[in-house]
C-alpha cells in the first residue's frame, strides 16, 4: 500500500539529539496513521511514537515522553521523530511504520513497514 524508508539514525553521544525522517511513496500515505517502533537486541519491538493522519492526535511511549518530538508534513509524505536528551536504553533499530487505523499502541494495525534504522547512543 505504501513503501517507507527511514533516515536519520546514527551514532550519538547521551544527551544529545537525533532527527528520524521516514519518507513514503505508493498510496496516498497522508490519509494513514503513521508510527515510529524500535527493536533493542534481546527485546522486544515496542511502540515509540504515533501521529494521526490529521495530527491532532499524538501517542508516546512514557519512557521517551518529554524528550521525543513526532510530526509530519503530508505535503512531503514524510514524518518526523525529533530525539532530544538520549540515553544509552535508546538504542534500538528505530521503524517507521503506516496504519488505515488509528489505533495508535497496536502493532498488528501497522501494515506496511520501512526497513530501519540504527540509532545508538553511547554513555
Amino acid at each position: 500500500q505504501v513503501q517507507l524508508v527511514e533516515s536519520g539514525g546514527g551514532l550519538v553521544q547521551a544527551g544529545g539529539s537525533l532527527r528520524l525522517a521516514c519518507a513514503a511513496s505508493g498510496r496516498t500515505f497522508s490519509t494513514y496513521t503513521a508510527g515510529w517502533f524500535r527493536q533493542a537486541p534481546g527485546k522486544e519491538r515496542e511502540v515509540v511514537s504515533s501521529i494521526r493522519w490529521s495530527g491532532d492526535a499524538i501517542y508516546y511511549a512514557d519512557s521517551v515522553k518529554g524528550r521525543f518530538t513526532m510530526s509530519r508534513d503530508n505535503a512531503k509524505n514524510t514524518v518526523y521523530l525529533q530525539m532530544n536528551m538520549l540515553k544509552p536504553e535508546d538504542t534500538a533499530i528505530y521503524y517507521c511504520a503506516a496504519s488505515s487505523v488509528w489505533r495508535p499502541t497496536t502493532m498488528e494495525a501497522y501494515r506496511s513497514w520501512g526497513q530501519g534504522t540504527q540509532v545508538t547512543v553511547s554513555s
